[in-house]
């Protein structure tokens, strides 16, 4: 889906530069004219390919593999002022069973689908971002290439006990399936064992699924397990440089450190510089505009809480600050938006962003805080308000965005200015591209409610803001500390377990806080323990 951050003119310049073929099949021209039998692809929908292999007796064979290609449907949610009127995606099941007989006419022996969508087994709504599981039950689909939700199958613990689902030899449905990872961290390979049928046609006997990672980390040291391709690292060399260099330069400077080490259990300097440089630019666009009079809230989530592995957050020492920090702390070239909500919405949306939270039961310790499932990015904090969160209340949504306990209030003494929000009064509420446009299913959140469509990125704003109020202090610099406008609801005699960093540095900010370290589980991550009785500010 990121393919269509930049635009379609950028990303049809790439694909004309590629020497290999780019395919999707479930990318149309919209040419609005209601009639989807008449609608033509923007991508080519699928190759097929000779491919010569030999038989166990040593025997060669040609035979014709055809590969098809779908996106999240979603792009148009996500990328919408890229994508509309000039595009429309529609279902990848759909799509599959348009295309996957036209290829086994066209005589592809074995096809593969390579969808960018993850793996789950709820039922199909149509239009689903995560279509795996649905794919892997169209006639015809021999394996599957799939990606996207950043884990790995087989392995993911997350993906036992699933109907259907072999997490050991890595098959869905019975049709061989990979998701290598992430960031290139994995290799994943499908051994297919193919028989040729009394009509001398091909079939798919058996499987197994491999996955080989990159690197490996024992004692949080991380040992490479391959070797860089050395053309390749000859032929970037000077580019690499030159953006190296760039992206070091210092354009400002910061008095105080910014980390994101446990920005999923307290306010965080890693989003505060965000939701501030966020407010400032809107407050200076609005300014003699009709909307100045409307207060302004402002919307962050932690982009780096581990989602990566456990040296995946964000840590900035005081002193110079460089672009390539600001792409640390906001890693995705997400465009400003800015909404017009309610503040009963503004709850809503609260009530959404802490199901990032499982439910705990007053009084125990030792049980998990955080919900593997909820993607951090969805964890939205909002300055602007204050609030708590009672994690002993159930979730509201789940991590689809679907209502699931109606009575549910985990979002308690929600304030504005120091008075209980008017659930009526209305707010422009800051955010981007990929949540305004419904990314992520948050309640009354969608296109409809944006009233600033603005052109530049939030990561620009956020250098921006750095160079403005550096030059306030230029000889301290500007301190990004967080001004806790949010915080868990105490629990008496209760405590409960996260995982973090275990470096040194995120020791020392956990002692601060009031967290305990506790050890180093078997990937890497710290394993702390949170007082909940100690956590109201």
């Amino acid at each position: 889906n990121h393919e269509f951050n930049f635009g379609l003119p950028f990303l049809k310049e790439a694909i004309d530069d590629a020497a290999f073929p780019y395919i999707s099949a479930n990318v149309f021209f919209d040419d609005a004219d209601d009639n989807p039998d008449n609608d033509i692809p923007y991508f080519q929908p699928y190759v097929i390919q000779k491919k010569v292999v030999l038989d166990n007796a040593g025997n060669s064979h040609e035979l014709n593999i055809g590969y098809i290609g779908f996106v999240p449907p979603q792009i148009m949610q996500w990328d919408k002022s890229n994508l509309e009127t000039r595009v429309i995606a529609k279902d990848m099941v759909e799509m599959a069973n348009k295309y996957v007989p036209q290829m086994k006419q066209q005589g592809a022996d074995v096809v593969i689908a390579i969808p960018h969508s993850g793996l789950t087994t709820s039922s199909r709504q149509g239009g689903d971002e995560n279509a795996s599981y649905y794919l892997s039950q169209v006639d015809g689909i021999d394996a599957i290439l799939f990606g996207h939700a950043h884990r790995t199958f087989p392995g993911d613990a997350s993906y036992n006990n699933l109907n259907g689902v072999d997490n050991s030899k890595g098959t869905i449905n019975g049709v061989a399936a990979v998701m290598p990872g992430f960031w290139g961290n994995h290799l994943g390979y499908i051994d297919l064992k193919l028989v040729n049928d009394a009509q001398g046609n091909w079939q798919v006997k058996d499987s197994q699924t491999v996955l080989k990672a990159i690197a490996k980390t024992e004692n949080r040291v991380t040992t490479a397990l391959v070797e860089s391709d050395i053309a390749i690292t000859e032929a970037i060399a000077q580019d690499h440089q030159q953006v190296s260099d760039w992206v070091s330069a210092p354009f400002a400077k910061i008095s105080a450190p910014i980390h994101s080490y446990f920005a999923l259990v307290q306010d965080d300097p890693s989003i505060q510089v965000v939701t501030d440089a966020q407010r400032a630019y809107v407050e200076k666009i609005t300014r003699g505009t009709d909307l100045e009079s409307l207060p302004i809230l402002s919307v962050g989530a932690p982009f780096r809480a581990g989602r990566g592995g456990a040296s995946d957050y964000t840590y900035l020492q005081a002193g110079d600050v460089s672009y390539g920090n600001v792409a640390d702390l906001y890693i995705y070239p997400n465009t400003l938006k800015v909404l017009q909500l309610s503040g009963a919405e503004v709850k809503e949306w609260l009530e959404m962003s802490a199901g990032q939270f499982n439910q705990i039961v007053p009084g125990s310790s030792g049980s998990d805080l955080i919900n593997p499932d909820f993607p951090s990015y969805n964890f939205d904090v909002i300055d602007g308000v204050s609030y708590q969160v009672d994690v002993s209340q159930p979730a509201k949504y789940d991590k689809n965005g679907t209502l699931i306990n109606p009575q549910a209030s985990r979002i308690i003494n929600l304030q504005y200015q120091g008075a209980a929000i008017g659930l009526s009064q209305e707010f422009l509420v800051i955010s981007n591209n990929y949540r305004a446009s419904g990314g992520g299913n948050f309640p009354a959140v969608n296109a409809s409610r944006i009233v600033i469509d603005a052109p530049d990125e939030n990561r620009q704003t956020v250098a921006d803001y750095l160079i403005a109020e550096t030059a306030k202090a230029p000889a301290s610099g500007f301190d990004p500390s967080a001004d806790n406008n949010w915080s868990l609801a105490p629990l008496a005699g209760t405590s409960v377990q996260l995982l973090s960093s275990a470096s040194d540095s995120a020791k020392n900010f956990a002692a601060e806080a009031g967290l305990v370290f506790e050890g180093t589980n078997q990937d890497g991550f710290g394993i702390y323990r949170l007082e909940l009785s100690a956590t109201a500010r």
